[in-house]
């Protein structure tokens, strides 16, 4: 796989700018928006950071298997999120002193 990406430089950059925008909105992207230019200038330095990373890929470290994982692993938080606070509406109140919570709802 590995070398089908380093073959496929426009597809490893499709990836590796899709998997940096979604980490940076996940993570980084402040409570309220951003003004427009500042915006464009977080877009901008996302497309020419990818770049770089985009040479890393291809001189074979694995970029975009890394980003991936960390991609899943934030996925499988935010559905374990949705679920928790799925179970905590149908169990009622049973939990309406916020024992058992996890640290992550202690943030929200």
């Amino acid at each position: 796989m590995q070398e089908w990406l380093a073959e496929h430089k426009l597809v490893s950059y499709l990836l590796i700018v899709g998997f940096t925008i979604y980490i940076f909105n996940r993570v980084f992207r402040p409570v309220k928006r951003l003004p427009i230019l500042k915006e464009i200038a977080v877009y901008v330095s996302i497309l020419l950071g990818s770049l770089i990373l985009l040479v890393l890929q291809v001189d074979k470290l694995p970029i975009i298997q890394c980003m991936a994982v960390a991609v899943a692993l934030m996925l499988i938080l935010r559905f374990r999120q949705l679920y928790d606070r799925w179970r905590g509406k149908s169990a009622g109140s049973e939990d309406s002193r916020g024992e058992g919570r996890d640290a992550a709802d202690e943030i929200r």
